[in-house]
């Protein structure tokens, strides 16, 4: 059985994972993820009673109860750099002994669901709705650092999306992966649907000019108008890929839902969202 060096996973003097510092005790093995650290004290609110208050960087993790369900909500920051630390802490933090630094005779299963803001990139995804990532694309190549991502990757999906957009050979290599689906059902069942795009920043990788131009001022239009199926590219973010395609290489539930705060066709945008991320929580929080 291997022994997971200390420079491989650090384990900080009290006995919590280096980044988020919890312990294992203090995580549920349902969790509500969300980018803004603030956002989780929002959600906490809504929590019967608090077991733990705990903030480190940008990570902010709230564990407690909430009508009779134990539930941990935390924060990830931005972008899917961070959705490895995350994720591959809360792993550990279920699946690894942290006494002995071996993994865990019997695996624990993880519950995630991401709680997001997003960009709409069909008319049929306005201000003010919920959209669930059925399936994400990743600009960021995260996944291609781990051995068996081809095994939770939708090659032909991949190659139609590059052949369409005339994919960049100076980009990284986009990857498809899909959330769970039992979770997608349990949790969207009544939202939009759709593929989802991480983006590796906010700016240009998601075809925003500024100063700087872009490299492809049309890439937007063609992911737009790309068809795959009976799917379309519904929405912009930074973190669902890494979530859904991580989850599924260790063996976890995920998904991510985001509440629609511009239309990236319609050129609107709303910067007083606080009322349909709320509600999008609540519901999250019920079904979950």
């Amino acid at each position: 059985m291997r022994i997971i060096p200390e420079s491989e996973f650090i384990i900080n003097p009290d006995g919590s994972a280096f980044h988020l510092h919890i312990k294992p005790e203090q995580l549920s093995d349902k969790i509500v993820m969300m980018g803004d650290p603030d956002r989780v004290t929002m959600a906490a609110s809504f929590f019967d009673s608090i077991e733990c208050d705990i903030r480190s960087r940008e990570f902010h993790t709230v564990t407690g109860m909430y009508k009779g369900k134990r539930l941990t909500a935390l924060s990830h920051g931005i972008g899917t750099d961070n959705i490895d630390i995350v994720v591959t802490e809360l792993d550990a933090l279920a699946n690894i002994d942290f006494t002995t630094r071996q993994v865990k005779p019997q695996f624990k299963q993880l519950t995630m669901v991401r709680v997001g803001t997003s960009g709409g990139m069909q008319p049929h995804c306005p201000v003010g709705s919920y959209v669930v990532s059925e399936k994400s694309i990743g600009f960021d190549g995260l996944l291609h650092y781990y051995a068996g991502s081809r095994e939770v990757c939708e090659e032909d999906f991949e190659e139609a999306f590059q052949k369409h957009v005339n994919w960049s050979p100076y980009h990284c290599s986009p990857y498809v992966v899909s959330a769970d689906e039992e979770l997608v059902d349990k949790i969207g069942y009544d939202m939009i649907r759709g593929v989802t795009i991480s983006a590796i920043g906010f700016y240009g990788p998601q075809g925003r000019h500024v100063r700087l131009p872009l490299a492809d001022p049309d890439l937007n239009a063609k992911i737009e108008s790309f068809r795959y199926n009976d799917y379309s590219i519904t929405n912009y973010e930074m973190e669902s890929s890494a979530i859904a395609g991580l989850a599924k290489m260790m063996g976890h539930k995920a998904m991510t839902v985001c509440a629609i705060i511009a239309n990236r066709v319609a050129l609107e945008s709303n910067a007083d969202y606080k009322g349909s991320t709320e509600e999008l929580m609540k519901i999250v929080l019920e079904r979950i």
